[in-house]
């Protein structure tokens, strides 16, 4: 993939950068703003050359419709703030708003699109209808620069059919995640564990069957344990389970080439219900009450968990180890987000509700390694996808 610095001199040039803005909102409140943080490297050093620059991104999910709920405002506000100068917003994407202020630009500014989303043609699986969207992108730009890793793994106008068109670069987010997830999967220093929870055994399935294949140890945690307790024969109590996946977890544990490398919690924190103010107490992994469901890790299992991650030179994490957002069932993902920091080597915290997760604790992003911005992304790369948009990028 070529770099923003192999494009040239882009002074006077209008460069379309596609970023991942896609931020979560209490109203119009930014609740978390570690996306827009992560989209500064790329914008400054465009600014800095002298180019007008011109922000896509999305929010949510209008499926194609103008919903002002989802428009970018609050995005474009925040960008600014971090920025130090305006960033105007226009008010439709390809549009007359959008070609008058893409028009308005000198150079070092910034002004962002509207919702790419709101257009039909950007999600659509019709190659035609993203191709003629995309057409009308580029029709406002001379240059395009892929910033926006949480979408890579995306087909979309935006993201793949706008990088065929114009000359095209990655954006220093996207070459630093795609360096930091090839030294997990080629020759990662060890030993190296990984550490994956999240509900659904199902999401994370392929990526557990490929990292086997470069892991020294694979830490279970999360709602998806309980699926591989069941397969053990456990009693699991009312706690999330997956039957149909049972199958394929137990040929997992069963076999001798990856079980002896999958390490459970042996120890689970339950309740009788799914609730912030549901009592807590401990129970043995393998005997989880009739009327308990497990909510996380217990104290023991934490413990485990973290010397298991401190003793490794290469970490990754996707997936809180219960649920994180209320207290009394945190302790398991904290003790796992405290142990990264203390990593001798690369730690990553996967993206997604990990990295929610580790900064609703307190935990700041320069306590780790690397914090993904791209859950998804990052997982579909570690499963050993292809992702279209560096697909598109490397051809």
């Amino acid at each position: 993939m070529t770099s923003i610095d192999g494009l040239g001199d882009l002074r006077g040039k209008r460069v379309l950068v596609r970023c991942d803005l896609n931020v979560p909102l209490d109203g119009t409140t930014i609740t978390d703003d570690g996306r827009i943080r992560a989209s500064l490297p790329t914008l400054t050093q465009l600014r800095e050359a002298g180019a007008r620059v011109v922000v896509l991104a999305h929010l949510g999910r209008p499926k194609g419709q103008v919903r002002p709920e989802f428009s970018l405002a609050p995005a474009a506000q925040r960008l600014g703030e971090l920025l130090g100068t305006e960033v105007t917003l226009a008010s439709d994407v390809v549009g007359d708003s959008a070609r008058t202020v893409v028009a308005g630009l000198a150079d070092g500014d910034v002004a962002m699109l509207e919702n790419v989303r709101f257009e039909p043609g950007e999600e659509s699986k019709d190659d035609a209808a993203r191709g003629a969207l995309a057409d009308r992108y580029a029709a406002l730009g001379d240059v395009f620069v892929s910033d926006g890793f949480g979408v890579v793994h995306r087909k979309q106008a935006s993201v793949y059919d706008l990088a065929s068109r114009l000359p095209n670069a990655a954006g220093q987010l996207v070459q630093a995640e795609v360096n930091v997830l090839e030294r997990l999967t080629t020759n990662p220093a060890r030993p190296y564990a990984v550490v994956l929870g999240g509900a659904k055994v199902s999401d994370k399935l392929k990526v557990i069957e490929n990292l086997l294949a470069h892991a020294d140890t694979v830490l279970i945690g999360g709602g998806m344990v309980f699926t591989f307790l069941a397969a053990q024969g456990h009693a699991i109590g009312t706690s999330l389970v997956e039957t149909d996946q049972i199958r394929v977890v137990k040929a997992l544990l069963d076999d001798p080439a990856t079980g002896p490398r999958i390490v459970l919690p042996t120890d689970i924190v339950v309740a009788p219900e799914f609730s912030a103010d549901a009592p807590p107490s401990v129970v043995a992994a393998a005997a989880i009450p009739d009327d308990q469901m497990g909510l996380d890790i217990g104290p023991e299992s934490g413990k485990a968990f973290a010397e298991a991650i401190r003793g490794a030179h290469t970490v990754f994490w996707n997936g809180p180890m219960g649920v994180a957002e209320f207290e009394a069932f945190s302790h398991g993902t904290r003790a796992v987000a405290q142990a990264l920091t203390e990593v001798d080597g690369l730690s990553v915290v996967g993206g997604g509700d990990s990295a929610a997760a580790v900064r609703d604790l307190g935990f700041a992003d320069d306590d780790f390694g690397h914090i993904s911005t791209g859950g998804g992304a990052s997982l579909e790369f570690l499963e050993g996808k292809e992702l279209p948009g560096l697909q598109v990028l490397a051809d």
